[in-house]
Formats: C-alpha cells, structure tokens, sequence
C-alpha cells in the first residue's frame, strides 16, 4: 500500500524534499494571511494573491500561481496538508522531485487558469474569490489514475482501490459540499492526468 506512510520524520524530509517545501509555503503562508487582516477575510486574500473571477484580477496570471499557497481558514490548510502529506509521497520518489514539481505547479497553474476563464464567461454580477492547493493536489490525484490505467504494474491493488475511493468520494464532496471549487478540482485531476503522460514520455527517468 503505496498510502500509507512508515517513514520516520528525518527520512520523510530527507525522501520528499519537495513534498515538504510545498507544505512549509502553505504553512508560512497562512501565518503571513493570519498576521494581515485573517486568512478569511476576502480582501486580505486577494491582496496576497487570491484568484479571482471579475475585474482586472482575472487577467493577472501569477494568481493562478499564489493562490495554490493560500488556504480560507486552517480547516482548510489542515485538510490540503494532510493531503499532501499522506498521498503525494509516492508521486515524488516515483518521478524524481523537479517533474514532480513541474507537475504539481503546472496542475495547479491549469486548474486555477481553466476555473477563471470558465467562471468568468458573461455578465458575472457577484465576484467569487478562490484559493488553495486542492487544484494541484488533484493534479497529483490525476497522476495517480493515469498509472493506475496505464501502468498497472506500478501500483498495488489495495492502493488502486483506495484511489478509486478516493476520487470517487472526493468529486461527490466537490459538487455536494457548499464554497468548494469544483472546477478546479476536475480540472487538476485532467491536467495532472495528462502532464503526467507527457512528462514520462519526453522526460524519461529510469524506474527503481
């Protein structure tokens, strides 16, 4: 089983150096929203870099960036980091830490784009502010499927099922639960399923 974490806590950061820094950012980065105004308050976190669906903001692309560091309220943050430090491990030792960091912020980078293009189609009458790491952390999700389809060999069938499970529950919370992005959701889980074909294949890495 590929999810479920044994490391120790020196192995853990020596085996994950990316895994960590990702967490740190969004740790520190909470800090910084906590310390200016609250990582809830709306205009604190488009001030540091909240994605956003009207007005100039949405043709400024570096948000499609900050905004996978910022989280709406620790519950927020809790959930993400635990996500990351469980299930994301395995993605990095498996493609090595810079494709894994390509993929991580290249997913994200698409989700945040796609949710802003497609949310901000017409006469948009009340803004919605977006931000966390969910996008990327279905990027590395949509990782997980295509190697679970196409490289079944690669993984265990405890850990196939567990990610199926996953998924599965993950989009019903998606659409069923209130002031989630769904969009950025669906859209990292097809952006990292596909980077991640086209890393393996233009920046191939010798399996160990």
């Amino acid at each position: 089983m590929i999810f479920i974490r044994y490391e120790k806590w020196r192995s853990y950061l020596r085996y994950y150096p990316v895994t960590c820094a990702l967490i740190l950012a969004n740790v520190v980065m909470f800090i910084v929203l906590s310390l200016n105004g609250g990582s809830t308050n709306l205009y604190t976190l488009v001030e540091y870099g909240a994605t956003v669906n009207v007005g100039v903001e949405t043709d400024e692309l570096w948000r499609c960036v900050t905004a996978m560091f910022l989280h709406n309220g620790f519950a927020h943050l809790f959930f993400n980091t635990f996500s990351l430090l469980v299930f994301a491990p395995p993605l990095e030792r498996l493609m090595g830490w810079w494709r894994y960091a390509l993929l991580y912020l290249g997913g994200g980078f698409i989700a945040n784009l796609l949710w802003v293009l497609i949310s901000s189609r017409g006469n948009v009458e009340i803004g919605i502010v977006s931000v966390g790491a969910s996008g990327a952390i279905y990027a590395v999700y949509g990782a997980f499927l295509y190697i679970a389809v196409f490289q079944r060999a690669m993984m265990d069938e405890g850990s196939r099922k567990t990610l199926y499970g996953l998924l599965v529950m993950g989009i019903i919370m998606s659409f069923a639960a209130p002031n989630i992005n769904y969009m950025a959701h669906i859209g990292g889980l097809i952006a990292g399923f596909f980077i991640y074909g086209l890393i393996i294949r233009v920046f191939k890495r010798k399996r160990r």
